[in-house]
């Protein structure tokens, strides 16, 4: 049902957007009319939307958020256009600002050092934009269904595995077993074998070596097609222990079976249903990288904290103990850091 009424006022979560305020007081309303709070550390009055990619919006809030959560959704710019009276060029922005604020959120939320990843699928997919093909390379975690991160390139190489891998181990608490299921582009291999190790101090002069983590391993799935149809599925152990990857894809997959891709895959497909952008044969092609990365973005973040799996009974990021309720539209796009 659609409605015009902006959510009730929540002091609790705002923060003070000037940097030289300690921020040790709490903040409370200044007019419920106009929108505004006050620091009670500083003074000073600030827009609710101050810090938020709804800053200086010139139309109503509530368009605003509905048209975002359409964007999240699968809806095609022009058919919310023609239903908005809308500028193309006006959707294209807000898209732009919600993709940047859901990449800081993600960076802020997810690639902190807290996620217990257990088992990690990758996998690349592939379209077309109007300035050439584009590779898009992504990364979920599997007992959660988090989406961890997507990265975008001209080229299916090392460029476009190396950012995801690294904001992987962003996310990853230290110490904990991993185990990597990806297909058979080298690039993996060679990508998580560089970003998963530390240097071990042993007391010698010079620079300490670098090791790979220890309960880390790597299974490729390789599939061989012939034209369409899939012949064969092989499973290789590309480093650590069989019996440990086992173990761990055990623990961490709710239907039990075989190291696999599935997962990854499936994340990729609800991508392509819900960006127009990467539907095959689509009359819509994205018109540029950067539009598309905002548009992966801003989607994935919706996916981990707004939409509720089938499976899990909440979130994504409830699932992975990042939260504790169902974010709205309207709270995702609010979200500010606070400062410690």
């Amino acid at each position: 049902m659609l409605t015009t009424t902006l959510p009730p006022m929540r002091p609790e979560l705002a923060v003070c957007p000037n940097s030289a305020c300690d921020a040790s007081r709490p903040i409370g309303v200044h007019s419920l009319k106009e929108r505004r709070y006050k620091c009670h550390a500083c003074g000073k009055t600030f827009a609710e939307t101050s810090g938020t990619p709804l800053f200086g919006l010139k139309h109503a809030l509530w368009l605003v958020l509905v048209v975002l959560a359409l964007l999240a959704s699968g809806c095609p710019v022009p058919a919310i256009v023609f239903a908005f009276g809308l500028d193309e060029r006006t959707v294209a922005d807000w898209q732009r600002k919600a993709g940047q604020h859901a990449k800081v959120v993600q960076e802020h939320l997810v690639c902190q050092g807290a996620v217990d990843l257990g088992q990690v699928q990758a996998d690349e997919l592939y379209t077309k934009t109007q300035a050439g093909p584009v590779w898009i390379a992504t990364a979920i975690t599997v007992f959660s269904r988090l989406w961890l991160w997507g990265t975008i390139s001209w080229e299916r190489d090392t460029a476009l595995i190396q950012p995801v891998i690294a904001q992987v181990r962003a996310a990853a608490q230290p110490g904990r077993p991993i185990l990597f299921a990806v297909d058979g582009f080298k690039a993996y291999v060679t990508c998580i074998l560089k970003v998963f190790r530390d240097p071990q101090h042993t007391g010698k002069r010079g620079r300490p070596p670098l090791v790979v983590w220890d309960d880390l391993h790597i299974v490729q799935v390789v599939k061989q097609r012939v034209g369409r149809r899939l012949v064969s599925i092989t499973r290789r152990l590309a480093h650590g222990c069989q019996e440990r990857a086992d173990a761990i894809m055990q623990e961490t997959q709710i239907n039990l079976g075989c190291i696999n891709t599935a997962y990854i895959e499936r994340l990729n497909a609800t991508l392509r249903t819900w960006m127009p952008a990467l539907v095959r044969r689509t009359r819509t092609p994205s018109g540029a990288r950067l539009q598309l990365e905002a548009a992966l973005f801003w989607t994935g973040c919706v996916y981990n904290f707004c939409h509720v799996h089938a499976t899990l009974a909440g979130t994504p990021a409830m699932a992975a103990d990042l939260t504790d309720h169902v974010w709205s539209i309207d709270e995702l796009i609010r979200y500010r850091r606070r400062r410690e």
